[in-house]
């Protein structure tokens, strides 16, 4: 779907599945891009999810949101944009995706 001007709109997000998961505030040795990135109001984060189907599924195009927070007219309160996805134990038993909070898609 394209909007007036010709750039792709792919819609509103949907829920796809829900998880537990490990949310961690990113801290470390990249003080210069942490600080820039706080001073934009942006705060990254580790989610630690286990590995299924569902979860080796994601993208990031995809966005994650804190269910516990619940939405808001429908739209998240809290939500996250998806930067990178790794397997840090590389058996495959976990998911580890770098987040950011606040930041537009």
């Amino acid at each position: 779907m394209q909007d007036e001007y010709g750039n792709d709109v792919t819609g509103d997000f949907a829920d796809v599945f829900s998880i537990s998961a490990r949310l961690q505030p990113k801290f470390g040795a990249d003080v210069e891009t942490k600080t820039a990135a706080r001073l934009a109001a942006l705060q990254p984060y580790n989610l630690t999810v286990r590995s299924c189907a569902d979860t080796r599924a994601v993208t990031p195009a995809w966005r994650a949101y804190d269910a516990r927070k619940g939405l808001v007219g429908g739209k998240p309160l809290r939500f996250f944009n998806i930067k990178t996805i790794v397997n840090p134990d590389e058996r495959g038993a976990m998911v580890e995706m770098l987040v950011v909070e606040g930041e537009s898609s």
